[in-house]
This record gives structure tokens, C-alpha cells and sequence, in this order.
């Protein structure tokens, strides 16, 4: 990202965790960043912890960057798009992180050839271990997409898929730490019950979590296997699998994701 210039509209926590990942990582310094926010109070956080340029004026983002990152709600799109759409040029690339909002949207209030690019980036960013899911729009090449994915790599790990399948990225990886902390919340209530301490229940979920995914990414099993490996047969986890079983946990946890892929394209239907 060499000589980029990078600003954001919008600048919550996903943009500050994007903000942050590209700063820690050195692949562009303070200096190339800006952000924009109808907060001052975001703005003059951003300013202080990372030095980073602010403004109120979204205008102001597009003039200055070379990649425009739209970090705002969906329900704020249409306005956003409306205002900075005719300002973005063809030698500008822009990059969603916008939940449901799909890049033929985005492209419907901007000048023809403008390259865009949508990803679903998750919080889990926040602490450098996230996934996002990017997807190229009608005017973006390979090039864009790398541009998009070498700053979305400052915060974990990156996938490239089609645009018609971010919807269920969204409903997966982008909702689905929420399902897992669940997981860990109902875990350590278990520990608790049976007589461990919070705190101690709450560290032994969540690393219990954090250890069995490490080893399923670097073992390149299947989960299945994973699974088999550790049921013995009549003993504790064969127990423990057959209740959850019993109470439907596999299939609440696929219709969630489900129902949040619908809603998330709910969500982009109001934007065009």
C-alpha cells in the first residue's frame, strides 16, 4: 500500500479496528489516514490515540483519498452515497464494509467505471484475529481487490468469494461471534453450576473455544473427525453430544445463521 492514501466515513469501532491493524502493521503511517464522523467525540478520539487526520466533512474523505472506506450503517447509506457519489472518480477505489448493502447499490449513485469493492469484515478485528469475506463489484479488477485485502489483512484473515454469496458471510462469520460467545457464556454457566468459580468456568470456555479452532484450522481435519476423536464411547463427551442433540443445538445454530443472511439482505434492499 505504498504511497496510498486511505480515509474513512465513518469511524466506529470496525473502521478504528481497521485503523489500528494498518498502523500496528506499518503499511501506511498516520499521515496517509484520514476519517470523518458526525461525532466529534470519535473524531478527537481517533486524532489522539492514532494520530490520524479528522473531519466532519465526508466530502472532504473523498477528495484526499486513493481508497475510500464506507464505515457507516446501512440504514445510512443512501444519504452517504447521495452526498459523496459525485465527487468519486474512476481513479478512486472504494471499499464497503456496509452489513447487506451490495455493491450494485453503491454503484447506482456513482459516475460509471468507479471500482468498488464489498467485504464483511467481523469484531473479532478489533483484536487482530478477525475474518472478512471481500467481493470485487462491476468496475473493480484484481488490483482493487488486493488493495482492499492487503488493508483488511491488517486485522486477520481475508477470503475472497462472489458478490451473491455475502449475504450468507454476513450471517455466518460477520454475526457468528456473537453465536460463540453465547457458547462460551452457556459453557461457563455449566462450570458454574457444577462448582467452578466464574471466572475460572468463563477462561476454561474460552479457551476451550480458542484451542479447539486452532487445531481445526491447523490440523486440516474435518470437524467431524476432530469430534470423533475426542468421544469415547460411553463416556463424559458422548453424554454431553447426545443433549445437545437432543435439544436441536446443531440445526439453531445453521438456522441462525440463516435468518441473519436474510436479514442482512433486507437490509441492502432499501439502499438502490
Amino acid at each position: 500500500m505504498k504511497g496510498i492514501t486511505v480515509g474513512f466515513i465513518g469511524a466506529g469501532m470496525m473502521a478504528e479496528a481497521l485503523i489500528g491493524g494498518a498502523l500496528k502493521m506499518e503499511l501506511l503511517p498516520a499521515g496517509k489516514i484520514v476519517a470523518s464522523d458526525v461525532n466529534p467525540a470519535r473524531r478527537s478520539h481517533l486524532a489522539q490515540k492514532y494520530g490520524v487526520r479528522v473531519t466532519g466533512n465526508n466530502r472532504d474523505v473523498v477528495a484526499w483519498a486513493d481508497l475510500v472506506v464506507l464505515a457507516v450503517k446501512p440504514q445510512h447509506a443512501s444519504g452517504v452515497l447521495a452526498e459523496i457519489g459525485p465527487a468519486l472518480a474512476p481513479e478512486k477505489t472504494v471499499l464497503s464494509i456496509m452489513a447487506g448493502v451490495s455493491t450494485a447499490a453503491i454503484e447506482s449513485y456513482l459516475s460509471p467505471g468507479v471500482p468498488v469493492v464489498r467485504a464483511m469484515p467481523n469484531t473479532p478485528c478489533l483484536v487482530g484475529a478477525g475474518v472478512s469475506a471481500v467481493a470485487r463489484g462491476r468496475w473493480a479488477g484484481d488490483e482493487h481487490a488486493e488493495l482492499a485485502a492487503a488493508l483488511l489483512k491488517a486485522t486477520g484473515h481475508v477470503v475472497r468469494v462472489d458478490e451473491g454469496q455475502m449475504d450468507a458471510v454476513t450471517g455466518l462469520s460477520g454475526s457468528g461471534p456473537a453465536y460463540v460467545f453465547t457458547v462460551i457464556e452457556a459453557l461457563a454457566d455449566g462450570g458454574v453450576a457444577e462448582g467452578l468459580p466464574r471466572p475460572v468456568a468463563l477462561e476454561l470456555a474460552a479457551h476451550t473455544v480458542l484451542g479447539a479452532a486452532k487445531l481445526l484450522l491447523e490440523s486440516g481435519d474435518h470437524p467431524a473427525v476432530l469430534r470423533e476423536r475426542v468421544t469415547s464411547p460411553a463416556g463424559t463427551t458422548a453424554e454431553g453430544l447426545l443433549v445437545l442433540e437432543d435439544r436441536g443445538v446443531r440445526s439453531a445454530f445453521a438456522r441462525a445463521v440463516r435468518e441473519a443472511a436474510r436479514r442482512s439482505k433486507a437490509l441492502g434492499e432499501g439502499t438502490a
